[in-house]
């Protein structure tokens, strides 16, 4: 019986001939490979992953944050604000904002943006769509930083690639750091960002060793292992 071929595009085949997946390497010689795998049709999105050590059914030990990528995220976001005062926030560069109205039209199932904002004062009303908003992670939140009465500048760190990560049920993480289109050392910068940010972002019940596994793809690329032991001193 004849072996059956591992199955993916020529350009993922190729992919896994050039990076020695049984490897790790570090953050430098991982976003070097990166750069060098063939490329998509379109810009991919490029992750860092983290496997933590944590136990995710523990509430003290959830492990979420946001950071400032150095070169941005590579990403057009697209960003609502709940606010008594839309004129401002739409001066400010939001691409929609208001209260009830946009309430309502949440309520209804519009999702098409990437980032929710809201003031101080809105967030009595914007609870109203928690329901809608929570699961999939928009809901505004003063810890990440989007329950704002600085609407303007909430709007501009969003916008200049202020990425939200946190935790899944299974204790990985995945982080945005960029584009395909980014250099090597661009990847390089941002990784080495994302990974301080998680680190900062261990929980102080949980002593020992904090990342178990952390790995850098694209869309359309296999993972490649980045070795974790820097990061457990």
């Amino acid at each position: 019986m004849a072996t059956q071929q591992i199955k993916g595009s020529k350009r993922y085949r190729a992919a896994v001939e050039m990076a020695d997946l049984t490897k790790t390497y570090s953050v430098e010689e991982a976003s070097a490979l990166l750069n060098k795998l063939p490329k998509a049709k379109f810009d991919e999105t490029v992750e860092i992953y983290a496997h933590l050590t944590v136990d995710p059914r523990k509430s003290d030990q959830m492990v979420r944050g946001t950071l400032q990528l150095p070169h941005g995220s590579g990403k057009t976001v697209r960003v609502i604000v709940f606010t008594e005062n839309p004129a401002e926030a739409l001066e400010a560069g939001a691409d929609e904002a208001g209260l009830d109205e946009l309430i309502e039209k949440v309520t209804g199932g519009w999702i098409d943006f990437d980032v929710a904002i809201s003031t101080t004062s809105a967030m009595k009303s914007v609870r109203k769509v928690a329901r809608v908003l929570g699961p999939r992670g928009l809901m505004p939140n003063p810890k990440s930083g989007t329950v704002t009465d600085d609407v303007a500048e909430g709007i501009k760190l969003v916008k200049a690639g202020r990425v939200e990560f946190k935790m899944d049920k299974t204790a990985n993480v995945a982080v945005v750091i960029g584009k395909r289109s980014f250099t090597a050392e661009q990847i390089q910068e941002n990784a080495e960002a994302a990974i301080k940010a998680l680190l900062d972002a261990q929980p102080d019940s949980h002593k020992g060793k904090f990342i178990k596994g952390l790995s850098v793809s694209a869309t359309m690329s296999p993972g490649i292992s980045i070795d974790a032991a820097p990061y457990n001193k």
